[in-house]
């Protein structure tokens, strides 16, 4: 091993407890390094995996996510959006082509490695990003949103089966929340970001909302060309890792996976058997989970600025850049939600933590007559619902056994998180304006309580199930065909 793989890294993420996760009579795994090694091929593993994706992950939600800050930057009013329901139309058409081209899309970045998938359709995405500065009307905006949807939808389900392969299931947690937190800053910034885009305005006989894209294409597509280089493969493909990790390392990780949960070896692809995934009905819990979480973040990501400008009172420089505040604030919360969660090995109880900063700051930001005081309910809003991404995508990967149905889980998952796209995209509409978005706020308070029953049944249904395997009366997501390591125990 070269002297630059056994220096320690800057440690962003407290470090794992490498000893703990293993079942019992498999920890061979233990013993092939010492301690201060296995921690530094973790902390590689986290520079090339957590934050190639992370940076990724932050140019495809600014991408997507862009239009409310071109909105109120003129594009409104360019190219009319304002009439009738043109805008929420432009934003949700984006999530027609973005699920139902998700299903296929772990098993394309199976087959093609990841470095070679989600590089390149970065890269497109880009480019499609710097058509978006020269649109002349609202339907070739919509046009160009559909064809975002096919390219990005690729991207989200295939980086959370990546990092789910190569971690641990008590690790994932603190590297979701890293993954999405890369995200929100890119939220929290991009505000501020098209503000001063915005003062290119006439810079080439072009107004500033379309220097907005034309700008945030080019760095995406920067960074789609980098990623070709630092991303990194499944833990248990062939491909050349790029002298990331010696073969006898990468045996190391894919033992300590089979120590975990027993399905670091992805078995042959079956149509059938990757189909039949979907009859675990909590399967579904997890995407509806995920769903109601959408709807309240994407109904933040497109509707916030222009709530700040028009419901609370802010001029549009404010509105941009007071946007980023409550981003950062969610980071932070976060962050330390998937600190508790890996620490402790607990789950559903941080959802539901996230769901009442949710209850508690809707009521806040929609009904309190004071500005500022609406303003702090946003930050309650704003960070409980983006922290629940990343404890979301947690609870569904500690729960899930085998590749291929940890793959079906993740485009599952994440398509449900794009149909929530498509409900924020309804949630606050144009004709509520006048009574201050309370239907949407509504909506929002609903989903937020549905995800509290839906937490409390499915870890109830882990309990029951749990004691049953203590009793040795079943064996937990076992298959014959793939899992060989018993044992397993679900995580609520």
């Amino acid at each position: 091993m070269d002297r630059d793989s056994e220096k320690a890294a800057v440690d962003y993420v407290p470090d794992v407890e490498l000893t703990k996760t293993a079942t019992e009579g498999t920890n061979s795994w233990q013993n092939e390094y010492p301690p201060d090694v296995q921690r530094s091929i973790i902390r590689r593993i986290d520079r090339r995996l957590v934050l190639t994706v992370g940076f990724m992950y932050c140019v495809s939600l600014m991408d997507r996510t862009n239009l409310s800050a071109a909105s109120i930057a003129g594009m409104q009013k360019e190219l009319e959006l304002g009439i009738h329901d043109r805008y929420s139309i432009v934003t949700l058409v984006f999530f027609v082509t973005y699920i139902v081209f998700q299903p296929p899309a772990t098993v394309i970045a199976r087959k093609l490695g990841p470095r070679n998938f989600l590089s390149a359709i970065t890269l497109l995405w880009g480019a499609l990003m710097i058509g978006f500065g020269f649109v002349k009307n609202w339907q070739s905006l919509a046009a160009l949103r559909v064809i975002l949807g096919i390219l990005e939808a690729g991207f989200f389900p295939s980086s959370v089966y990546l990092l789910s392969t190569w971690y641990t299931r008590y690790e994932v947690g603190k590297r979701f929340s890293f993954f999405y937190v890369i995200g929100c800053v890119a939220s929290a910034f991009a505000g501020i970001l098209a503000y001063g885009l915005m003062q290119m305005n006439g810079l080439q006989g072009l107004t500033g909302w379309r220097w907005i894209f034309i700008i945030e294409g080019i760095l995406t597509c920067l960074i789609g060309i980098a990623s070709y280089w630092l991303l990194i493969d499944f833990p248990d493909s062939k491909r050349k890792l790029w002298n990331f990790l010696s073969d006898k390392e990468k045996d190391w990780v894919v033992k300590r996976i089979n120590a975990d949960r027993g399905d670091a070896s992805t078995p042959k692809f079956k149509l059938g058997k990757f189909l039949r995934a979907g009859t675990d009905w909590k399967i579904w819990c997890y995407a509806m989970i995920f769903f109601n979480t959408t709807t309240i973040t994407y109904a933040l990501a497109y509707f916030l600025p222009i709530i700040l400008n028009t419901q609370m009172g802010f001029d549009v420089g404010a509105a941009q850049c007071l946007v980023a505040p409550p981003y950062a604030f969610a980071g932070f919360v976060m962050f330390g939600m998937g600190w508790l969660g890996d620490k402790y090995h607990v789950r559903g109880p941080i959802i539901m933590g996230n769901m009442l900063l949710c209850l508690i700051g809707l009521p806040i930001m929609g009904w309190h007559p004071n500005s500022s005081v609406r303003y702090f309910g946003v930050f309650l809003v704003t960070a409980g619902a983006n922290s629940n991404v990343p404890s979301a995508l947690a609870y569904q990967a500690n729960n899930i056994r085998g590749q291929w149905k940890r793959a079906l889980c993740s485009a599952t998952f994440v398509g449900f998180g794009g149909i929530g796209g498509i409900a924020g995209s309804l949630v606050f509409r144009a004709q509520d304006a006048a009574t201050g978005y309370k239907p949407g706020l509504y909506a929002a308070i609903a989903c937020s309580l549905l995800n509290l029953v839906l937490v409390a049944i499915v870890d109830t249904a882990f309990y029951f199930e749990n004691r049953k395997a203590d009793r040795g009366e079943k064996e937990l997501e076992h298959d014959d065909d793939e899992v060989r390591e018993r044992g397993f125990r679900y995580t609520y």
